[in-house]
């Protein structure tokens, strides 16, 4: 019987085409149909490998999910850029490719980042997610996150509803 391992570790140089990869797939998961086409086409463009390569390298925390050695989902975060909010610690992206959606994945990386915030000293972190995006908003409500704040962001000329969720 073969055995699969599954991490948690921070991202390297070397992953930037996986998480290009990653990105790509899990943005068109979650936005096509609520962000604009183009837009989201363009998007996805400007963040290939190069630009990766340069977030890895940026300083910002930045884990990946390794499943089989194959990088399945990532997640930046660090300390709440938004001093309007209650929160020390904030999840800026928490992605993963479709084909490790829905198995708990997402929660195990929310887990881990949520204990590292934690440990250097954000007891309170913040999550800011399109509201039409449902399957992201269950996902943080279903992990104990309650919506603090709510504002519009425009893509591409359109308005849309973004949710803060706090988690304590």
């Amino acid at each position: 019987m073969a055995e699969i391992t599954m991490s948690i570790r921070r991202a390297r140089t070397e992953d930037a085409a996986a998480l290009s990869a990653v990105s790509d797939a899990a943005w068109r998961e979650a936005y096509q149909g609520i962000l604009p086409a183009l837009w989201l086409e363009r998007m996805i463009g400007r963040r290939g490998p190069r630009w990766w390569l340069s977030t890895v390298s940026r300083g910002r925390p930045l884990v990946v999910l390794d499943v089989g050695e194959r990088v399945a989902g990532y997640v930046s975060y660090g300390r709440c850029r938004d001093r309007a909010l209650p929160a020390d610690g904030e999840i800026d992206e928490l992605y993963l490719a479709p084909e490790y959606q829905g198995l708990g994945f997402g929660r195990r990386l929310f887990k881990a980042v949520r204990n590292d915030l934690e440990d250097r000293g954000a007891k309170r972190m913040s999550v800011w997610c399109l509201s039409d995006n449902e399957r992201g908003c269950e996902f943080y409500a279903r992990l104990g996150g309650r919506v603090i704040a709510e504002t519009t962001e425009r893509f591409a000329g359109i308005a849309l509803k973004k949710s803060c969720f706090l988690f304590r």
